[in-house]
């Protein structure tokens, strides 16, 4: 017999590798919830590279490490393993066939990871091990291996959703033309937000997903703008803009067609209903909100500033006339015509405009610096609340919340710290604003996390917790590195309002300058109202009270708590001691202004020049937030 033939037929005598027969299960969860944590890498010393399904579950077989103890490195976007002694964060397993072990990790993201929603093998490990799992498909769901980003709205009473273009397990980009999905809503036969979303997906006579937008000619479909609104018969009609795409090479695209489509609830496809001949203004992957506003009801387009509304009816949503623009150029004009409306005081005018182009936050900074638009006159620029840095958004959502009593965006960031990983969080009075501060609740280190949706649909605890989906990719992050699984498909993320770290400053306005009965926070009453600073609207860690003193309302004065009696019951607002140790580079001093009368005033610098004859303080009362110039 040949040497090789000796060698095979020992290794059929040997039979299979004794001990690998059951996977070793690893749990990594939170250690604040207790809860698995998906998408956590464990590295062996031998670069042995695994990743934790959405229950948080590595199943571990590896021959010739069974039955020995293992190192695994530990870590994960927006989580950490404490350090040991050396710098390395990880654990050392004892790994056994059948057994079992529980990993913790610090979440450093205000957001907590909860699941993958599309892709392969959402609970591979969790199935090898032999634990539960929510979802009817957890493997492979309609043939789906990944899905770009997300639009999504409630229609007939169930939860439609829509991706871009889609990776099959038969072919990579199997689906061009929007597929789509439906699922219960939560507490109506749904799965509760916090387990998962059970996809139903429109599938063809195969099972595997199909497109629902294919519409004659060449190239993809692209949708974006979800809407359900109501006909004359009081019909529900869901209605979607779509884009057709000429690729130019490498992430490189031209738009050939753009406009409005119609979904028939009978075929579950859509119907191209209009299409618009000019380029602007154009929802382009904007999401949408509904909101009445001086009697007058609109369909409002968030990227993610609603810079584009249209009246809310299925005639005017087919009209491209019909369209509106918040913008500061000249009516009919272009971006790159740099044609400004200005008002006598040759500020930029803002305002709702047919036929003209919209001016998006990542333009503000070149017309700032071309000269075209003056610092002040650059609205819809975030700031980290903290630092102060500017944050360009790219993308997000905008909804009304019950719990905050705000307007509360979820937006990407274009040039974070990882190009488009960044998710962060702000509130507002109003759609259009104002606009300042912000939080970051999600990182994703040299990886992709962009087009981040809100789905106020899963909503809980009255919008105290919501909940908020993005596109892990590797596209547009430099890295080349590409997670298995994972890569080009959904994850959901929850946040809790009521986490002290978004407790974030609030516009304060003033019905007069300077005495403190006419500072009010928030309300339909601030239309119109100038900005006098920001402050807190509730308590927070170090954060002091400020009351209205009311012994004496012609000399009524601003005094930091302890409340006293006569006081009001609330206080106006939060704010900084004024000795407050290394406050925020956002804060600012709040100071009292007395006159020989008795009266008391209250001004930021720079904002007491109406005061005269008042004498300022030497010492401030407390620090409260600059209001910021507009760029």
């Amino acid at each position: 017999m040949r040497p090789v033939l000796h060698i095979l037929a020992a290794l059929l005598v040997a039979g299979p590798v004794k001990g690998t027969e059951s996977p070793f299960a690893i749990r990594v969860v939170d250690d604040a919830t207790g809860r698995g944590v998906p998408l956590i890498e464990l590295t062996t010393t031998g670069n042995l590279r695994l990743v934790t399904d959405s229950n948080g579950i590595v199943a571990f077989r590896e021959p010739g490490l069974m039955g020995r103890r293992v190192f695994f490195h530990v870590g994960g976007h927006g989580y950490e393993h404490p350090a040991d002694g050396f710098g390395y964060r990880g654990v050392a397993l004892d790994v056994v066939a059948g057994g079992s072990a529980t990993v913790r990790v610090r979440r450093i993201n205000v957001a907590e990871r909860l699941y993958r929603v599309t892709g392969a093998g959402i609970y591979r490990d969790s199935v090898l091990v032999g634990a539960p799992v929510p979802i009817r498909e957890p493997l492979l769901n309609a043939g789906v291996i990944g899905s770009d980003s997300v639009i999504s709205a409630v229609f007939q009473g169930r939860i439609h959703w829509f991706w871009g273009d889609t990776n099959l397990a038969r072919y990579p980009l199997g689906i061009f033309h929007a597929p789509g999905a439906t699922s219960r809503l939560p507490g109506r036969g749904g799965l509760d937000p916090d387990a998962g979303i059970d996809l139903r997906y429109f599938v063809d006579d195969k099972g595997i997903a199909r497109p629902t937008a294919k519409f004659p000619g060449e190239g993809p479909t692209w949708l974006s703008g979800a809407v359900v609104l109501r006909d004359g018969e009081g019909r529900e009609r869901l209605f979607a803009h779509h884009v057709r795409i000429r690729g130019d090479g490498a992430l490189s695209w031209t738009v050939t067609e753009r406009g409005l489509a119609e979904f028939d609830a009978e075929s579950k496809q859509f119907e191209r209903v209009a299409v618009f001949e000019k380029e602007e203004p154009f929802p382009s992957g904007g999401h949408t909100f509904l909101h009445e506003e001086d009697g007058a009801a609109h369909v409002y387009y968030c990227d993610p500033f609603p810079l584009i509304r249209v009246a809310a009816d299925p005639a005017s949503l087919r009209s491209q006339a019909s369209y509106e623009a918040f913008t500061p150029l000249a009516a009919g004009t272009l971006v790159g015509e740099h044609s400004v409306d200005r008002a006598p005081d040759g500020s930029a005018r803002w305002a709702w405009k047919r036929d003209t182009a919209p001016v998006r936050p990542v333009d503000l900074p070149e017309l700032v610096r071309l000269g075209v638009l003056r610092e002040s006159d650059a609205r819809f620029i975030l700031r980290d609340a903290d630092t102060g840095k500017e944050v360009i958004a790219h993308r997000g959502t905008l909804a009304w919340n019950e719990h905050r009593r705000r307007w509360v965006m979820i937006a990407g960031e274009t040039f974070g710290t990882s190009m488009l990983g960044e998710t962060w969080y702000a509130e507002a009075d109003r759609p259009l604003g104002p606009w300042a501060y912000a939080r970051k609740v999600v990182t994703h280190d040299r990886y992709s996390f962009y087009n981040p949706k809100h789905h106020p649909f899963l909503d809980r605890d009255g919008g105290r917790v919501i909940y908020f989906e993005g596109t892990y990719t590797t596209s547009f992050s430099g890295n080349d590195e590409k997670t298995p699984r994972y890569d080009y498909n959904q994850i959901v993320y929850r946040l809790d309002l009521d986490d002290a770290r978004l407790r974030l400053p609030v516009a304060v306005y003033e019905r007069a300058p300077g005495p403190p009965d006419s500072f009010v926070t928030g309300g339909d009453g601030t239309a119109g109202l100038e900005v006098a600073f920001w402050a807190l609207d509730r308590e927070r860690d170090g954060a002091v009270p400020v009351f209205a003193t009311r012994t004496d309302r012609d000399t009524g004065a601003l005094a930091v708590g302890p409340r006293a009696d006569g006081d009001d019951p609330r206080p106006l607002f939060w704010a900084l001691p004024r000795d407050a140790d290394r406050p925020p580079a956002t804060t600012t001093p709040l100071f009292e202004f007395a006159h020989s009368d008795g009266r008391r005033a209250y001004a930021t610098p720079g904002r007491a020049t109406s005061l005269e004859g008042f004498r300022r303080s030497e010492r401030p009362l407390c620090l409260v937030w600059r209001h910021p110039p507009r760029r």
